[in-house]
């Protein structure tokens, strides 16, 4: 299924073929995190308050531009409980973002997030790019902590935000965040190739001026 909203920083294009790059980005974290509703709020612009649990992987499309090119997101919703989670493991290889997501008022989802991360790890690929957020954060029976948050995303090594499907809060503004990490590890992979390839090349003429620079009697 195949949709378009409103993205801070983003402006959205057509549903057309034509794009420059696509990135596959997946939803990962526990079950009633929100993840669902989350997705619907990016993609649609809409906030649902029920919504049955996912059951095995399900997908949205929304194409954005950024830094001028088009892009095309799929982004897969994945079901966060532990009977899906051989299914959903296997979508992690070629996913090139993630968002790692929490409940701010489940201490529980807070804890489960360290397994979560274990599993990025372990099944995607090195270079996805991943950000943590806390999710509900109109909530007001928190239990965890911004501060928290923030030092586990340092911890761990992610970007992290606090944001709310229902309220429409930093949805948008992630989504953005986790492009652009992608848009520049490309252009840093990009330019580190150029580079060996570069070195190489100087590598090649150095050995061929050395071999024709001997005596040839």
């Amino acid at each position: 299924m195949a949709s378009a909203g409103n993205a801070a920083g983003s402006a959205v294009v057509d549903d057309s073929q034509n794009f420059d790059y696509m990135f596959k980005l997946l939803l990962v974290g526990n079950s009633g995190v929100g993840k669902t509703c989350y997705l619907f709020r990016y993609t649609d612009d809409v906030f649902r308050g029920s919504f049955v649990s996912t059951v095995g992987i399900d997908f949205k499309v929304k194409t954005i531009t950024k830094h001028g090119k088009r892009i095309k997101l799929q982004i897969w919703d994945t079901a966060g409980q532990e009977r899906y989670r051989a299914i959903t493991t296997a979508y992690y290889r070629g996913s090139m973002g993630f968002i790692l997501m929490y409940d701010i008022g489940s201490e529980e989802s807070f804890r489960a997030v360290q397994d979560w991360s274990t599993a990025i790890k372990s099944y995607s690929w090195d270079n996805a790019q991943v950000i943590l957020v806390g999710n509900k954060c109109d909530r007001e029976d928190r239990k965890v902590t911004t501060a928290k948050g923030q030092q586990l995303a340092d911890i761990l090594g992610y970007s992290f935000k606090e944001a709310s499907a229902k309220a429409g809060t930093n949805v948008a503004e992630s989504f953005d965040e986790l492009v652009g990490l992608i848009c520049d590890k490309m252009a840093q992979t990009m330019d580190d190739a150029r580079d060996i390839n570069l070195k190489d090349m100087n590598q090649q003429e150095d050995k061929q001026e050395t071999g024709s620079s001997g005596c040839g009697c």
